[in-house]
């Protein structure tokens, strides 16, 4: 806006004045050391604004008029501000006709204080505001004849309906959001070919007119991949799920990109393609990565309520052998636990399988029971879209004691499965969707086993929306080891406990057991389920109300249910979900706090 004001020492202005100027040298000298003294010392016109407008624009004129803005500079001249004042009128229509406000009424009123500083007090009635009375969207291309789906996708993405404010920010997002979602499936090349909107000023209504054409379809072909230059580039291959000759979709290259970035080689990842609609098939995609050093060096410190204050680090180095396998050493320390694993790992094979040797040692330390447990193995993993599968054979040493004397051991060589699959709305803030996990592991007595048995386990995390500030989430768990012996045959680590923040609240932490002696020992069994109500009062903030319960025996028929109830608060952070919870525990009679990070996997 500076360059609108009549600044005095403006060249084209200066002449203007000289050529006015006709008189004496002496005349001449004297306005010329004037000009001299304004061109050096303009006049300053220090002034307030006050607005009296509805909220609905109030603040967007604050924000945006310019006599608002140029208030809080003091290199304002009269001129300059007397032009400022005359521009208030246009520049207010200007303004809120992006709300939808077509016919305002602008009066303005500018007083002199006594010490000389000047007011201009603005009063904005802004009239009604325009209402959308028709939305037509048309479509032309492929989309037609192809995929009326996709069509249908780009019509709800359409944000406005019959009836709604118009403002021009909303008429720009909805137009995005459509032709965003018509180019997420088949249609990359798809635009925007003639868009709309007639404004009737005198009935405040607005009439809204899209037309997009959808172009061809397109497919996807092979990877063009740059930035590698430590580890070979057929690791991004292997692990690449999209077959050339697929129809574009944006899931799928969002897919890919998960999948590299779950290798530890790639710090970060961007995956473009072409949009060339003369060139539809088979369209290149573009994979530009940013790789890890060979060696590096992580940590952190945390707290969580259930362990407490805890610090944890590792080091990997990504090309043992000079062949991209992975050594990485890791380990934690917290109040209830100290870990440490170390593993080697294989580059991915052609079908994205990862190969592994590990072995890990770790003490846990809660309700008055310490276990010591070894383990060493194999195992095989792979990571796609929405499913994580493992294979392992595990040798498992535990030692178990407790407040009694005799501490026990067990040891069993455990070949498991374990599958995890995600189907959700959003990684981290989730409405909608369910979250599976299922294991299940076997040993069999004399082959480094000391007891046959067979161990089920399996967690499901449902998450209903209700309407559009509601959300109920439901979770299930059971565990079962199946034996004819004592549980004690058993590695301790294979057996369950439950208890805090992500099992039952208002019990502590792995508090939910075989009490003996004032030990809380893993039994057999275990069933665990909530029930949670979320209410966000506004984007980032909600509260919750919940109920748990859940048992842990080794003779089933002696079962006992342990409640817990709470209420939460809820905050929608940057690094993910954050829960504060208060719950009581009905059995025990006692409330504990839970400060936790929401995410559900």
């Amino acid at each position: 806006m500076a360059g609108r004001l009549s600044d005095p020492s403006d060249p084209k202005r200066l002449s203007a004045v000289k050529r006015r100027v006709r008189t004496s040298a002496p005349v001449a000298a004297l306005i010329a050391g004037a000009l001299v003294v304004l061109l050096a010392a303009p006049a300053q016109a220090k002034y307030t604004v006050d607005i009296d407008a509805p909220r609905s624009v109030k603040s967007l004129l604050k924000d945006h008029l310019d006599l608002a803005r140029f208030a809080k500079r003091d290199d304002v001249s009269d001129d300059q501000f007397e032009f400022l004042v005359t521009a208030v009128p246009k520049d207010v229509r200007n303004l809120i006709s992006t709300e939808g406000y077509f016919t305002p009424v602008v009066r303005t009123d500018v007083t002199t204080g006594d010490d000389g500083k000047r007011n201009a007090r603005l009063s904005v009635d802004p009239g009604p505001q325009t209402k959308v009375a028709a939305v037509q969207l048309h479509f032309t291309g492929a989309v037609t004849t192809e995929d009326r789906a996709q069509e249908n996708a780009a019509r709800f993405a359409f944000s406005i309906n019959e009836g709604d404010p118009f403002t021009q920010s909303g008429w720009d997002d909805a137009k995005n959001a459509a032709l965003k979602a018509l180019q997420s499936k088949r249609y990359l090349g798809a635009k925007i070919v003639r868009s709309q909107a007639c404004i009737n000023p005198r009935t405040q209504i607005a009439d809204l007119s899209v037309t997009f054409d959808s172009g061809p379809t397109f497919t996807l072909g092979k990877l063009d991949i740059s930035g590698t230059k430590r580890y070979p580039s057929w690791i991004i291959d292997h692990v690449n799920p999209i077959n050339p000759g697929e129809v574009y979709d944006v899931t799928r290259l969002n897919e890919l990109q998960r999948q590299i970035q779950n290798t530890p080689y790639y710090a970060s990842v961007a995956i473009d393609t072409d949009s060339d609609t003369k060139k539809p098939l088979e369209t290149p995609m573009h994979v530009k990565v940013s790789e890890y050093p060979y060696n590096s060096i992580r940590y952190g410190v945390g707290y969580a309520t259930d362990t407490g204050f805890h610090i944890q680090g590792a080091y990997s180095y990504l090309s043992t052998f000079n062949a991209a396998y992975p050594f990485i050493i890791s380990g934690r320390l917290d109040q209830t636990q100290q870990y440490g694993r170390v593993q080697l790992a294989m580059p991915p094979d052609s079908h994205g399988w990862v190969n592994a040797v590990f072995s890990s040692y770790t003490i846990t330390d809660v309700s008055s029971t310490n276990i010591y447990r070894a383990r060493a193995g194999v195992q095989r993993s792979r990571s796609r879209q929405n499913i994580d599968t493992t294979f392992a054979l595990t040798f498992h040493d535990d030692r178990l004691t407790q407040n009694l004397p005799n501490p026990s051991t067990a040891r069993a060589l455990v070949p498991s499965w374990s599958w995890v699959r995600r189907n959700v709305d959003d990684p981290l803030f989730l409405r909608h969707g369910n979250i599976m996990r299922a294991e299940a592991s076997f040993a069999v007595k004399g082959v480094m086993t000391d007891q046959t048995f067979a161990r089920l386990y399996t967690n499901l995390q449902q998450y209903f929306p209700l309407g559009k500030n509601d959300i109920m989430l439901f979770r299930a768990e059971f565990g079962g080891v199946f034996t004819s012996g004592p549980s004690s045959g058993i590695p301790a680590s294979l057996l369950f406990r439950a208890g805090g923040a992500n099992s039952v609240r208002g019990y502590s932490y792995l508090s939910i057991g075989n009490n003996v002696a004032g030990s809380i020992l893993p039994a057999k069994y275990m069933v665990t389920g909530s029930s949670e109500y979320q209410h966000w009062f506004t984007h980032d903030w909600g509260g919750a109300g919940f109920f748990d319960i859940g048992t842990v025996t080794d003779t089933w028929n002696e079962r006992v249910f342990e409640p817990g109830v709470g209420i939460g608060a809820r905050w929608r952070s940057p690094v993910g979900p954050i829960n504060v919870d208060l719950a009581y525990g009905l059995k025990n009679k006692s409330i504990k706090p839970y400060l936790t990070l929401g995410i559900a996997f």
